[in-house]
């Protein structure tokens, strides 16, 4: 019988289609490593997502992040991905939360029924909040280090964070997650060197310098993320 899943189900054992059917997965960040986190997810069958975002899309993330269009620009990115994952499966269950994570407000999401939670935040501060919890909580998570400043996607890696090299987040989370006595994350990076910026621009809305990015990066660290999670569930 046709169906949207059945090219899915022709590589995946039946017990596999289930278990993605009935899981519910958490996605923190939807923007270049996120939003393609949750495309792979939702074609694989995820019944149930949740997306915390409190960013809205603007015009520099039109060469990289899925959701970004002209159409699409000045609009809430978890309202964007929303509508996208009832475009391919109108039967998902999407949970939204347009809000930008803190240890004070990471409670106030609702975790019962997770099964996996996506670390795609680029912030310490909500990355440390966000594996805390998971921790905590015993649900199995993923983090994304750093896909900003590289071009080589053949350099990236799957491993756990205490196993990474030339990635300076990763240095950071390292560093902090073992202040805080937190072991065993798993996280995707690249052992490629951060490109050295010719020119540094400003960002007026943060004041931080802006990071070079480009098409295939996050979209490589986002679909092998999801490639982890359809492996583990």
């Amino acid at each position: 019988m046709m169906n949207r899943f059945l090219r899915t189900s022709l590589l995946l054992s039946d017990e596999k289609i289930k278990s993605l059917a009935n899981s519910h997965i958490m996605i923190f960040g939807v923007g270049g490593v996120g939003g393609y986190v949750v495309e792979a997810l939702v074609r694989s069958g995820v019944s149930k997502i949740t997306i915390i975002d409190n960013d809205t899309v603007n015009i520099t993330n039109l060469n990289r992040q899925i959701i970004a269009l002209e159409s699409t620009i000045g609009m809430l990115k978890v309202d964007v991905v929303k509508e996208r994952i009832l475009a391919i499966n109108p039967n998902c269950e999407v949970n939204v939360y347009p809000l930008f994570i803190t240890e004070e407000n990471i409670d106030e999401i609702n975790y019962d029924g997770i099964n996996y939670i996506v670390d795609a935040v680029d912030t310490i501060v909500a990355k440390i909040a966000i594996i805390k919890k998971a921790k905590e909580l015993n649900i199995p998570i993923i983090s994304s280090m750093g896909a900003g400043n590289r071009l080589d996607p053949f350099q990236i890696r799957v491993a756990d964070i205490n196993q990474t090299k030339n990635c300076p987040l990763a240095k950071t989370m390292r560093y902090e997650l073992k202040r805080r006595e937190i072991k065993n994350v798993k996280c995707v990076y690249s052992l490629e060197l951060p490109v050295e910026l010719t020119q540094k621009i400003i960002n007026p809305e943060n004041n931080k310098v802006v990071i070079g990015s480009i098409s295939y990066m996050p979209s490589m660290f986002g679909l092998i993320i999801a490639s982890e999670i359809i492996k583990d569930i």
